[in-house]
């Protein structure tokens, strides 16, 4: 089986590679920033519309000239894209303006714009970039994009094609209920994924750091200082730990519980009202929805049935003979009781087992499935069903 992959490596451009860079970005960042206040003023743009926009302030404008046509084109191509993706999802926002400070740098090129010679990557307008090769490419690249993250590290990611090995078959079925306390709570306790606590480790030097900016922070309308833009950096650095060893804990745990089960039930969890709420930090620290993604993504990848269930009525609900609870159970009760049957067992494991029950063959018919697409996009090709309390009660 062959599919299409990103391989990320690291780039150590120089001052002079650096600048060209930037001023690339400068570039694209102006045409995103047009066609949002084109759209704005009820103008509808399609991807060939800006093409021919393009093509106009090309010619008028020396500065855009100067630029690569390919990286320009890709923003305008992903700018027609997000439109489209935001007039056909509900409920999902427009694109908006790219403000200088607060957008980190992100170019793509096409085979037109990128060559790899002699070990380094070649960029319109003769600039050469040395990349850490820390693994071969599977095949040639179709398509680059370089981009720097909040360290000011710079990374490019190329398109390729390898060939996939299909895992062997598996007859295992398991449900995830995700928490807090402990961030995902399976039907079996062997397949817990704790709570890693990563962000609480370095909290202290966080803490540090932020105090470092608070004082070096100079007036508004002034340059900060050499320092601010240090205690800034190291603040990032600790961001980037922690959220690193949190997708590194979350791929070995999806890893392991993909090999063993064929039908994974996921409850389909949207973590961000918590952050306005008093455990908005402890949920951050959790990341919910980097396991939730990476879940998944490597369960769709290797073939597996992975099906998000809505998490209404799932902790009312006994997974013993499927009765809803008359009152919805306080968060400090961490155990559930059914007052019909007397079942008595850990609320988040009660839950995991409702979210399976829900896909259970004997239990949802073929009309209980439904396939579409999720607007924050997490679904992949994971199949979602109703409200699991009416499958599971009718077909009980």
């Amino acid at each position: 089986m062959i599919e299409t992959v990103r391989y990320t490596y690291r780039l150590r451009p120089g001052a002079k590679a650096t600048r060209a860079l930037l001023d690339e970005w400068h570039r694209c960042r102006y045409l995103w920033n047009e066609a949002v206040h084109q759209q704005r003023k009820g103008y509808k743009p399609t991807f060939c519309k800006l093409s021919k926009l393009l093509t106009e302030a090309r010619g008028r404008v020396a500065w855009l000239r100067a630029g690569s046509q390919v990286a320009q084109q890709q923003t305008l191509r992903t700018y027609a894209a997000a439109l489209n993706d935001s007039y056909r999802i509900a409920g999902r926002g427009q694109p908006t303006v790219k403000a200088r400070k607060n957008t980190l740098p992100s170019l793509e090129y096409t085979l037109r714009g990128f060559m790899i010679r002699d070990a380094r990557l070649r960029l319109p307008g003769g600039v050469m970039v040395p990349v850490v090769w820390s693994r071969d490419l599977p095949s040639e690249p179709t398509s680059v994009r370089v981009y720097q993250d909040s360290i000011g590290h710079w990374y490019a990611s190329f398109v390729v094609r390898r060939d996939v090995e299909p895992l062997a078959e598996a007859d295992g079925e398991i449900g995830i209920d995700w928490g807090v306390a402990t961030t995902a709570t399976t039907t079996d306790a062997a397949h817990d994924l704790p709570f890693g606590g990563h962000r609480k480790r370095c909290a202290a030097e966080l803490a540090k750091a932020q105090r470092k900016m608070s004082r070096r922070k100079r007036p508004r309308g002034q340059a900060p200082s050499k320092g601010y833009l240090q205690a800034r950096r190291q603040a990032a650095r600790l961001h980037k730990k922690a959220a690193r060893q949190n997708t590194h804990v979350s791929r070995q745990w999806a890893r392991g519980l993909v090999a063993v089960h064929q039908i994974i039930a996921v409850e389909d969890f949207k973590p961000k009202f918590l952050a306005r709420s008093t455990m908005a930090r402890k949920a951050a620290d959790a990341a919910i929805g980097a396991a939730k993604r990476e879940l998944i993504e490597r369960g769709v990848r290797a073939g597996r049935k992975v099906v998000l269930v809505p998490p209404a009525f799932t902790t009312m609900t006994c997974s013993g003979c499927f009765a809803i609870a008359k009152q919805r159970l306080e968060l400090a009760e961490r155990t559930f009781r059914c007052e019909y049957c007397g079942y008595i067992a850990n609320r988040d494991r009660n839950a995991a087992r409702v979210i399976l029950a829900a896909v259970d063959p004997d239990r949802a018919g073929v009309d209980d499935v439904r396939r579409r697409v999720s607007p924050s996009g997490d679904a992949g090709g994971a199949v979602r069903v109703r409200n699991p309390v009416v499958t599971a009660i009718g077909k009980g």
